[in-house]
């Protein structure tokens, strides 16, 4: 393969493959893994310089410290009630108002954040786990497998993400185990789909070729020779997965079978407050709705700068 090769930059194993082949030194070899580790620098200086990823990641850092050390540093109890301030607008004493039972708003949001930074990041760590691993045994194996478990994936998406979740999540009960393997489980098709395409695309390549002259095994040249090649698409996936898993979980809590209250949690909290819009008591829902949508925001934007970065 040269440098003009239009099937893309050679991986490790395909270029010490033609050395051998060549009669080559060992030393090209160590020579591209120079140059592929100077790649990844200088992706990752592109990443740190990136306006987009660093007004994501500063905005997701402000999450996970109130995730972590929230219930240290809250003006009141998340859960403290006082009958004599219910529903009481932004003030001094109370930066987000509070709602219909008394409880401090700005409390309830930073704590918040906790069961959600917990659910989506595991939930979706276990569908890309999943994901990848069907979509290579669907991508480098191909024929009934291929079908089998592509069928599979059809039915399960053939409802709506949050739908199908609910489903699950309805038949079951509601608890956060439930939610990290319901949503798991659910994106772990849609991962499966993506890796798929990029195993196929990958699966003719001279290095795989190589590696079958070698006689190695499925196992080895799915995870060993195909997976470091395709790991830009499965790390934008899983960010991508990551912004709709915080939505699903805000949307279940939204409808009573996510994270149960009195525990602070966003979805649950604009679920309750949400009647009381009509009366005027707007931040009762404002502040815990923005909180979702920074969160996923936040998300986004790392994700379009690592998507940015990859694609280059």
């Amino acid at each position: 393969m040269t440098a003009l090769d239009p099937s893309g930059p050679p991986s490790a194993t395909e270029s010490a493959a033609e050395v051998v082949a060549g009669g080559g030194s060992v030393g090209a070899a160590g020579a591209l893994d120079v140059s592929v580790g100077k790649i990844r620098r200088e992706q990752l200086h592109q990443l740190v310089r990136s306006k987009t990823f660093i007004v994501g990641a500063v905005i997701l850092l402000w999450w996970i410290v109130c995730a972590i050390f929230g219930t240290s540093f809250v003006p009141f109890g998340a859960t403290a009630t006082n009958i004599l301030n219910t529903n009481l607008a932004p003030s001094a004493s109370h930066w987000f108002g509070t709602n219909n039972v008394g409880e401090d708003i700005l409390s309830r949001v930073i704590v918040g954040s906790r069961d959600i930074l917990e659910i989506a990041p595991l939930a979706t760590l276990l569908g890309t786990v999943i994901g990848t691993t069907l979509g290579l045994v669907q991508g480098y194996l191909r024929g009934a497998i291929d079908m089998i478990i592509g069928r599979i994936v059809d039915a399960a998406l053939s409802l709506p993400i949050v739908i199908v979740a609910f489903i699950f999540v309805v038949a079951v009960g509601p608890s956060t185990i439930t939610l990290i393997l319901v949503i798991g489980f659910v994106f772990s098709l849609i991962i499966a789909r993506t890796v798929r395409t990029a195993v196929l695309q990958e699966r003719e390549l001279d290095y795989l070729a190589a590696a079958r002259l070698r006689d190695e095994s499925a196992l080895h040249v799915m995870f060993i020779e195909i997976l470091p090649n395709v790991l830009g698409p499965i790390i934008v996936e899983f960010t991508v997965r990551l912004g709709y898993a915080i939505f699903t979980i805000a949307t279940l809590s939204f409808l009573g079978f996510g994270v149960q209250l009195p525990t602070p949690d966003w979805g649950a909290d604009v679920a309750q407050n949400y009647g009381y819009l009509a009366a005027g008591y707007w931040w009762e829902t404002l502040f815990p709705a923005l909180a979702i949508a920074s969160l996923i925001i936040a998300i986004n934007l790392i994700g379009d700068a690592i998507e940015a970065v990859l694609i280059q």
